[in-house]
């Protein structure tokens, strides 16, 4: 192994190559200083032109960082990834039809990297069936000269299937906190794992270069092997980057690396706002025990409630990156975590997610048909792709979508508890026809699962004929305020009730006498009747 500079690293890069590059999101452990020396290249040279950027998560920090440095007319022929949102530069260029553009499941492509590794033809899964990623609804597809299909709907004895085909890479930059002299990489001040092994080792078995760069540099046989997560036998080259931040925003915090564990009561509380009413009435259905998501945007504000509630304890919350309890990052920090009970590599999270492992589901919305339909990935011009979104709606045993009612402007107070409408967002959300299939209502209620559609003064369910309206906030005209803002009429249910006062009053919610009252709920049979009988001893006792 040797320790070269990322101009250096930079050099490996051939024109019409595929490069797969390791992170998360805000900066999470994004080999950063080698994304910014290919871009410099190529603003000093030309090459390597017409390059694959080949990433399972969204890079970026929302302006100009991570994939930013590759938005370059010239330089890029193709990316695939699971979202555009943190590369804004990248989306502009897939909307003026300037690169091939491609947004497949954070997930697939997550655990398509351990199928290259091995050498398997690819990856079979029924995630992204009947959505924009299935061929028959566009194949990922963002941008008009992405012609070519990386997914194909395959038969597997009688069932449909999905199948992603490889993309064997030819450099790979990735990123650790230590390396010393073999090589061998650790990641103790990383804020999550990714898939860093899976991308070496694929890399490797494709024949290519694995660079990887780290903050700082150890003596041979001084790391403990069990900390070591890119074995020195898959590392070509090092990249020394001492001023590696562990996030865009963050230098460096040892609650994110697990170091530390935070109190949590500290969180100033939300605002009594429309965000806030959508996600305390998403909090209401959390449970003893229960193994949730929550997604990007409003749904983040679960986590912040519920430690308001201080029910955090009492429930499990998880981000696809691989963390498990505590409390996930919100905003560009997302996907960072504070108080995990663990930390496990991100294919491991969704082989979890997509076996059906999640209670709840919190992921937001922005557009929602009378299918009960969702849309998050593409509207308003915007490209933001569809991260983990598909792999958690999917397979979720509950699914609650949230979402203000309107967008664009809507400003809302509750005197006394009642809603009152200072003024209305200019974009409708319940529209006709969502402009992608991010979610398909129709094949989820097929399913069986159960999903919620929660607004500040509406709450639907997906019921046998699609959207059906159950909960109206006190104070809002059916009428007026909700139907008039609808492209369609939504079944209305016969029991229709006031959402609870609660949501709209100041004061906590008295959230945790609520699921101190909810029995527990278990996936094994054998489990609960444990459980039963042990209640039942004791009661006899």
């Amino acid at each position: 192994m040797r320790v070269i500079s990322a101009a250096e690293a930079a050099l490996f890069v051939r024109d019409g190559d595929t490069v797969l590059v390791g992170g998360s999101g805000g900066g999470h452990a994004v080999p950063e200083a080698l994304m910014a020396a290919l871009g410099t290249r190529f603003r000093a040279t030309g090459h390597p032109r017409g390059i694959t950027s080949l990433h399972p998560v969204g890079l970026g920090d929302r302006a100009t960082r991570g994939a930013g440095h590759f938005a370059q007319e010239g330089m890029l022929k193709r990316v695939v990834c699971g979202t555009f949102v943190d590369s804004p530069p990248i989306s502009d260029m897939a909307v003026a039809d300037k690169i091939e553009a491609y947004t497949l499941p954070q997930g697939a492509l997550s655990q398509l990297m351990r199928e290259m590794a091995a050498g398997r033809p690819g990856l079979f899964t029924k995630t992204g069936l009947n959505t924009l990623v299935d061929p028959r609804h566009g194949g990922g597809r963002q941008s008009k000269r992405a012609t070519e299909d990386l997914v194909e709907r395959v038969t597997l004895k009688g069932e449909e299937w999905l199948f992603f085909k490889p993309m064997p890479p030819d450099v790979a930059f990735l990123r650790g906190t230590t390396a010393d002299r073999d090589g061998n990489v650790t990641m103790e001040q990383e804020a999550v794992f990714g898939e860093m092994l899976s991308m070496a080792q694929a890399t490797r078995r494709a024949g290519g270069v694995v660079i990887v760069q780290v903050k700082r540099l150890a003596d041979r046989g001084t790391l403990p092997g069990k900390q070591v997560k890119i074995p020195g036998l898959f590392v070509d080259f090092v990249v020394l980057d001492p001023a590696q931040r562990q996030t865009y925003v963050t230098e460096y915090s040892p609650a994110y690396a697990g170091e530390t564990r935070e109190l949590l009561d500290g969180f100033a509380p939300l605002p009594l706002d429309p965000r806030k009413v959508v996600a305390r009435r998403g909090a209401m259905e959390l449970f003893p025990g229960a193994v949730c998501n929550l997604g990007s945007g409003i749904s983040t504000g679960i986590g912040i409630v519920a430690a308001e509630e201080q029910v955090l304890d009492a429930i499990v919350l998880t981000n696809e990156q691989g963390l498990i309890g505590g409390a996930p990052a919100a905003g560009n920090e997302a996907g960072a975590g504070r108080n995990f009970q663990a930390m496990i590599d991100q294919p491991y999270q969704f082989d979890f997610y997509d076996g059906g492992g999640l209670d709840l589901a919190f992921l937001s919305f922005a557009e929602v048909d009378e299918r009960g339909n969702v849309n998050i990935s593409r509207f308003d011009g915007k490209i933001v792709g569809i991260g983990g979104f598909i792999n958690i709606s999917q397979n979720a045993q509950k699914v609650v979508f949230g979402g203000t009612f309107t967008a664009g402007g809507l400003e809302m107070s509750w005197p006394g508890g009642h809603a009152k409408i200072a003024r209305e967002g200019k974009h409708r959300k319940f529209i006709a026809g969502v402009g992608q299939l991010s979610y398909n209502g129709d094949y989820g209620f097929e399913r069986g699962q159960q999903v919620l559609y929660v607004t500040e003064r509406a709450v639907f369910r997906r019921g046998r004929d699609g959207l059906e309206l159950n909960e109206i906030a006190p104070g809002i005209d059916l009428e007026r305020d909700v139907l008039a803002h609808m492209s369609f009429r939504p079944k209305i249910a016969p029991d229709c009730r006031t959402m609870d006062a609660r949501l709209f009053l100041p004061e906590t919610m008295g959230l945790k006498r609520d699921l101190a009252a909810k029995p527990r709920q278990y996936r094994s049979e054998r489990v609960r009747d444990w459980h039963a009988r042990k209640r039942e001893t004791k009661a006899a006792e």
